[in-house]
């Protein structure tokens, strides 16, 4: 039996199957000034988005019970994972459960831009018939994507968009070459960059400068449409918000931001951008998903 500690929330028919199976589930959030005393209560911790285990969590909690973090989504950068590994502590994480459910947010966020859903919508609710300012759109079919980061919800946009009749360029460090076909290639990222007119990220948080800076959008073709669905500081804010109001870029999906809760009120309220809470896993079919492997992580946990 396992004392399991949730504070980001998880899918309900998960925690009862836990209890069921005789493990203790306690759901609350801590702040980070309490949270490495209160793991030393716990077997193991679950978490999503809003908690970070860090370094000082984990020092803290030294000599509890604490041996296993799971996240509850792809990403593991709120996590010190390999110094809770050092310290005996596994870190896994459910990097299968969401993937469609954000590659369908980014494929949204795509038509968002590419149609002016967004604003359109926004100004018919202020009593606005537009028709003429947002009758310029652009279809996605016959147009050329290209994912940055080709991994589950990578492969599982380029699948989607392929099938709407759209070629892929995939950019990874990692290739696997039966996926490749007449219409969808890996390229190196300048190619990528240089020829898409979508482009989607889908990297783990990188250090450093962020990828999408304003060095790489000078690359980038005239008119492309960009989405963020991966991590805020994977996109310059302030290069962004330059390359919208010059028009270099036609329209921003994002989905997350530098700072959350998002505060760049400026880039939130731009017209040509499509902007969602960090909600990309947020499907009540990827909840239960989530849910799920994070049953299967614990009942299979030291076997």
């Amino acid at each position: 039996m396992m004392r399991i500690l949730v504070t980001d929330g998880m899918e309900k028919s998960a925690m009862a199957k836990l209890v069921e199976l005789g493990h203790e589930v306690v759901e609350q959030f801590y702040p980070s000034e309490e949270l490495g005393e209160a793991l030393k209560g716990f077997d193991a911790v679950v978490v999503r988005s809003a908690t970070k285990v860090r370094k000082e969590h984990i020092d803290a909690c030294q000599g509890g019970a604490l041996k296993l973090v799971i996240r509850g989504g792809v990403g593991v950068d709120n996590i010190d994972v390999a110094y809770a590994e050092e310290k005996g502590i596994s870190v896994r994480n459910t990097p299968r459960a969401s993937s469609d459910s954000v590659a369908e947010l980014a494929l949204g966020h795509m038509f968002a831009c590419a149609r002016f859903l967004s604003i359109a919508g926004h100004t018919m609710r202020e009593g606005k018939w537009e028709k003429k300012a947002y009758g310029k759109g652009i279809e996605l079919g016959g147009k050329i994507l290209g994912v940055i980061g080709y991994g589950r919800i990578g492969q599982s946009l380029g699948a989607k968009a392929q099938a709407m009749g759209m070629k892929v360029k995939a950019y990874d460090i990692f290739k696997v070459e039966s996926l490749q076909s007449e219409t969808m290639q890996y390229v190196e990222m300048d190619e990528l960059l240089s020829t898409c007119d979508f482009i989607s990220v889908h990297t783990p948080a990188i250090d450093g400068k962020p990828l999408i800076c304003a060095e790489n959008i000078a690359k980038m073709k005239d008119g492309v449409v960009l989405v963020n669905t991966s991590r805020g500081n994977n996109v310059d804010e302030a290069a962004l918000l330059d390359a919208l109001n010059s028009g270099k870029i036609r329209g921003a999906g994002l989905d997350v931001f530098q700072v959350e809760p998002a505060t760049n009120t400026e880039l939130l309220n731009h017209p040509n951008v499509s902007c969602t809470p960090h909600i990309g896993a947020a499907t009540q079919e990827a909840q239960t998903r989530i849910g799920a492997e994070i049953v299967d992580i614990i009942e299979g946990f030291g076997k």
